[in-house]
C-alpha cells in the first residue's frame, strides 16, 4: 500500500507544537537517571587514569582500538550468553527503521573479538594485543559504583593459550592501579575449568542445589535452571551459606586446567602479587573459561574496580576459528571514586606565565594573532578579550598570579609595540612586536 504523503505544512505545524511548552511552566532538563556529567574539575582524574592506561598498555605492546558503541544484538546474545543478566535484562536494544535490531554495548570483549575476526587479525603476529578505553551501557538499577552509562579501560590478549598471558593481564592492571596512587586493593582468584570438566561439575553442583531450593533466592531458583554456576557468587546471606558448603570447581578441574592454574599461582609467587583463592569467583559471563580474577578495592566498601579471565572458546562461538583469548576491564567511575577517597594528589597544569590584556578595537583585533603566536611558542598564556575595561583585565592577571602582563592598545597596535609590564616591580617598557617572543623567554628563564 503506497505510503500517504505529508504536506509541508502539516510537518511545520507538528515541528512546532513539539517545540512549544506545553504549559507556561519552564521545562528543566536534566541527565537522564543513571547517567552524569563529568564536569571540568574532576576532568584531571579522567585524564590521569586516561594517560596512565595508555602508557601501561603501549609499554607492555598494546595497541589501541575503538568499537562502535552500538552492535548487532546478536552479538552480545551469543558472545556474553544468553543466561547472563547483561542479555537477559540490562541492554539496551533498539530496532532501526530497516528492521535491523542493535544493542548499546555493554561490555567491550564480544566487540573486540568481533573486530579480530572481522578485520583478519589472526593472519597478524600472535598474540594480537588491544586496549580500548569509553563508554559502555546497562540498564540496570542505578546505585554506588553503578550507572546506566559508565566508563571502562579494556585489555585483550588474543591468539595465544599461554599461561603467561594470565599473569601479564594481571601484573599490568596492578601497576595501572599503583601508578594511579590506589591502595588497599586485592586480587582474588579462580579456575572455572574449560568445556572438558565442567560438564560433570556441573551435574554435581546441580545436585548439591537441588536439595536445597527451598533456601535459595528467587532469583538463584531461575539461575538454578539457566546458569546454576551464579549461584556460587550470589550476595544475598542465605545463598552464601549455602555457597560455602557447595563442591568447589578446583577439586573437579581436568589436568589441563589444574596444572594451567597451578602454573598462574607460581608465576603470580614469583612476582609478588598477593592474591586470595576464591572458590565461589565464576565472574557474571558464559565465555570465561579456567583462569578467572577480580580486584576488590577494601575501603570504604568492599567493591570490584576490575576483573577478567580467560575466554578460550569466544572467537569460535563467535565465527573465527578457535583461538584462545584473555582479558581484563577496569571501570573507570570507581577509580576515580577510590582516588578521591584515597586524597590522591594529582600534579596541577603549569600556570599561565603571561597575561595578554587589550585596549581599543585596533588592540583586541590583533591580540588573538599575537595570543596564537604566544602559545605556539611554549608560552602558557591567559587572556579575557572579551573585556574591554583595561582595569578588570589587571585585576584577572593579578588574581591569576602571572609575572608579566602584556598591554597591546590602539596606539600599540598602531606602531607595532606592545608593554610588556612587571607584576612584582609594577616597571613596564615598550618593546617592538617582533621581539617580544624573544624578551618574553629571556625573561621567564631568569
Amino acid at each position: 500500500m503506497p505510503r500517504k504523503k505529508i504536506k509541508k505544512k502539516t510537518i511545520a505545524k507538528r515541528v512546532k507544537e513539539a517545540s512549544e511548552p506545553k504549559s507556561s511552566k519552564r521545562i528543566k532538563f536534566r541527565t537522564p537517571k543513571g547517567t552524569f556529567d563529568i564536569l571540568f574539575e574532576d576532568q584531571k582524574y579522567w585524564k590521569k587514569i586516561r594517560e596512565t592506561v595508555e602508557e601501561l598498555a603501549s609499554g607492555y605492546g598494546f595497541l589501541a582500538i575503538e568499537t562502535p558503541i552500538f552492535e548487532n544484538i546478536q552479538l552480545f546474545m551469543r558472545g556474553t550468553g544468553m543466561t547472563t543478566d547483561i542479555v537477559q535484562k540490562e541492554m539496551y536494544t533498539f530496532r532501526t527503521k530497516g528492521g535491523n535490531r542493535f544493542a548499546l554495548r555493554p561490555e567491550f570483549t564480544p566487540c573486540i573479538v568481533r573486530a579480530y575476526i572481522e578485520h583478519g587479525m589472526k593472519n597478524l603476529p600472535q598474540p594480537v594485543k588491544l586496549y580500548s578505553i569509553g563508554p559502555l551501557f546497562r540498564h540496570e538499577n542505578p546505585q554506588a559504583g553503578r550507572f546506566r552509562q559508565f566508563h571502562q579501560f579494556n585489555l585483550e590478549i588474543i591468539g595465544e593459550s599461554s599461561v603467561i598471558n594470565d599473569a601479564l593481564l594481571i601484573q599490568l592492571t596492578s601497576l595501572i592501579f599503583k601508578k594511579l596512587g590506589i591502595n588497599g586493593f586485592n586480587l582474588q582468584i579462580n579456575s572455572i575449568g574449560c568445556s572438558k570438566c565442567r560438564p560433570d561439575y556441573r551435574k554435581l553442583l546441580i545436585g548439591y542445589y537441588k536439595k536445597q531450593t527451598r533456601k535459595l533466592c528467587p532469583y538463584c531458583r531461575e539461575r538454578l535452571k539457566t546458569n546454576p554456576f551464579r549461584l556460587l557468587d550470589c550476595k544475598e546471606e542465605k545463598c552464601r551459606q549455602l555457597a560455602n558448603n557447595a563442591p568447589q570447581m578446583i577439586d573437579y578441574l581436568c589436568d589441563e586446567c589444574h596444572n594451567h592454574f597451578k602454573e598462574v599461582l607460581e608465576i603470580l609467587d614469583e612476582l609478588d602479587i598477593p592474591y586470595i583463592l576464591n572458590p565461589h569467583l565464576v565472574r557474571g559471563l558464559d565465555y570465561y573459561t579456567k583462569t578467572v580474577f577480580q580486584f576488590e578495592l577494601e575501603e570504604p566498601n568492599s567493591i570490584e574496580i576490575a576483573g577478567g579471565g580467560r575466554y578460550d572458546e569466544l572467537v569460535e562461538v563467535l565465527g573465527g576459528k578457535s583461538t584462545p583469548a584473555a582479558g581484563v576491564a577496569g571501570g573507570i567511575e570507581r577509580l576515580v571514586s577510590a582516588m578521591k577517597f584515597q586524597n590522591v594528589k594529582i600534579p596541577k597544569e603549569t600556570p599561565p606565565q603571561i597575561f595578554l590584556a587589550q585596549l581599543g578595537d585596533l588592540g583586541r583585533k590583533r591580540s588573538l594573532r599575537l595570543f596564537e603566536e604566544l602559545r605556539s611558542k611554549k608560552i602558557k598564556v591567559a587572556e579575557a578579550l572579551c573585556k574591554s575595561s583595561i582595569k578588570s583585565q589587571l585585576k584577572l592577571a593579578d588574581k591569576l598570579g602571572v609575572e608579566i602582563v602584556l598591554i597591546y592598545g590602539q596606539r600599540e597596535a598602531l606602531e607595532d609595540n606592545i608593554v610588556m609590564r612587571d607584576m612584582k616591580s609594577g616597571v613596564q617598557k615598550t618593546v617592538p612586536i617582533n621581539k617580544i617572543v624573544e624578551k618574553l623567554k629571556k625573561k621567564l628563564k631568569k
